[in-house]
């Protein structure tokens, strides 16, 4: 590897996976351990968190894994504290904890709207209010957040709080990065696209397919140009990139992750 994050501290939220296998945050956490991040991985399950820790230590890479409820503002203050008590600074944050809920705006319950929003763009919020300023007074730093491209498409199934929710991480990006531009600061969006994660077997085919998976990841596929669905791995090839020196003049944008499909008319 070229060590492009070379002796950067890089907190990765939601650095657990469901299942084996690829899952963003996993893959994330990897990733940036092979570039020579030291990663401070946060999960709200750290059994979650045990194939990546284990995958990191494997490859000699070092990791810290936490244990943090994200959509809790008490737990994210306490997390950041630690990490920059061990550390002395956070060079990266990814943002990267999230899930969706079947449903439109008459059938989606309100405690599930209200859990979406929490779970997929307070948590983002939350992250940034206690990062940002310890990025302030480094003069430096990188955020990294993932949405989806059900924040900026219609992508197969009504599921409206996290449409908007993943819209939301998207436009909260671009007015962060904006405001925070003139403190060295760059932020920016990963926008995956219907990626065969662990999460497919896990969860999403019960929402969307009564439990067939084979059916689900035919129906996915469908949709891609290019014939073949990424995983958690290209999520995180993105991250590397927004996340190191080269992506020095980007900020306030997104990269779209998805073999094409957002781009094909109809």
């Amino acid at each position: 590897m070229s060590k492009r994050l070379d002796n950067k501290i890089a907190i990765v939220t939601g650095a657990g996976c469901i299942g084996p296998g690829w899952g963003n945050g996993r893959a994330v956490a990897v990733r940036f351990a092979q570039e020579g991040a030291k990663v401070y991985a946060v999960d709200r399950s750290l059994d979650a968190m045990r194939e990546t820790i284990e995958r990191i230590r494997a490859e000699g890479g070092e990791v810290t894994g936490v244990e943090c409820d994200v959509t809790n503002s008490d737990a994210v203050a306490r997390m950041v504290v630690a990490c920059v008590q061990q550390y002395g600074r956070v060079d990266i944050l990814v943002n990267n904890v999230g899930g969706s809920a079947a449903g439109g705006p008459v059938t989606l319950d309100e405690d599930k709207w209200d859990a979406q929003i929490a779970l997929n763009l307070k948590s983002v919020y939350l992250t940034c209010k206690h990062v940002l300023p310890v990025m302030e007074a480094q003069r430096g730093g990188a955020i990294v957040n993932t949405a989806s491209t059900s924040g900026i498409r219609w992508t197969g199934a009504a599921q409206v709080a996290y449409a908007a929710s993943k819209a939301g991480v998207i436009q909260l990006s671009r007015v962060v990065a904006v405001e925070y531009a003139d403190r060295g600061i760059r932020v920016n969006t990963v926008v995956p696209g219907q990626l065969h994660t662990p999460m497919v077997e896990a969860r999403l085919a019960g929402q969307r397919a009564g439990g067939d998976v084979d059916a689900l990841l035919a129906q996915r596929l469908a949709r891609i140009p290019l014939g073949f669905m990424g995983d958690g791995r290209d999520t995180a090839n993105a991250a590397v990139y927004l996340a190191s020196d080269e992506a020095r003049f980007v900020t306030g944008t997104e990269i779209v992750v998805d073999g094409g499909m957002t781009a094909r008319c109809g």
